[in-house]
């Protein structure tokens, strides 16, 4: 089978769900004769030139699809949060994690809407999970956040770093004692905690903060109250 007729058929049915899946799945190498090989070639060809936005589309749903099936297999460990990492229902029917950066600007924009969004839906649970990759200060902070979260602090210190502007020793330092942090008492998992939350996000192809897991889906950016009241209200859906 050449190549042009493989793409194809694997974006047709990724496009195109089930009928195209069953078509890609069943057209062996070898099972189809030269003239009908030069047709079906020609005709996916001839679609995909005529139809040239369906491959971004395409391509995103294989990506949806492959990173659905990651998550399934560590849904426990991602929805888990690390301490008193979460806000909301403590026993939400459906879970919304954040993965952030403390010298993230989106994230710290993001801080409202989320107040929103538990406000509005007492059935939701937001867990958040470190993702230090914009500075050296980053993992410091992410350190310094699971320890008030073992501690039961961690939205108190969340917030007052935040609130307390650029990130440097300074600045966690004054956030924990604003939020009764003893960061003497780090846990000693604390790195094994953010290296499983890198390892996930290379995984799941994340480039940056923040981003965010709901349901099956994984989405990017500081997204509006709308877009995220969608993402879950999807994923409650899917559950039922």
């Amino acid at each position: 089978m050449n190549r042009t007729l493989l793409v194809g058929l694997v974006l047709l049915g990724a496009a195109f769900g089930a009928g195209g899946t069953w078509l890609a799945e069943r057209v062996a190498p070898g099972e189809l004769s030269g003239a009908d090989r030069a047709r079906v070639d020609r005709a996916v060809h001839d679609y995909i030139l005529a139809n040239p936005d369906i491959i971004p589309e395409a391509m995103q749903r294989l990506a949806d699809r492959e990173n659905g099936k990651v998550i399934a297999a560590q849904r426990s460990a991602i929805e888990t949060p690390y301490g008193n990492a979460y806000m909301g229902n403590p026993n939400g029917d459906v879970t919304l994690v954040e993965f952030y950066d403390y010298n993230c600007g989106y994230c710290r924009a993001s801080l409202p809407t989320l107040d929103k969004l538990v406000q509005a839906d007492p059935k939701l649970r937001i867990v958040f999970r470190e993702m230090p990759v914009l500075a050296e200060s980053s993992i410091a902070a992410a350190r310094a956040a699971l320890t008030a979260a073992s501690q039961g602090k961690f939205k108190p210190f969340h917030d007052a770093l935040y609130a307390a502007g650029p990130v440097s020793d300074q600045t966690i330092a004054a956030a924990a004692r604003t939020a009764g942090v003893d960061l003497s008492k780090r846990p000693s998992d604390t790195d094994d905690e953010i290296r499983n939350n890198l390892a996930l996000t290379a995984k799941l192809g994340m480039r940056g903060t923040p981003s965010w897991i709901v349901g099956d889906r994984v989405l990017s950016g500081a997204l509006p109250l709308d877009r995220l009241q969608e993402a879950i209200a999807a994923a409650r859906a899917a559950k039922s």
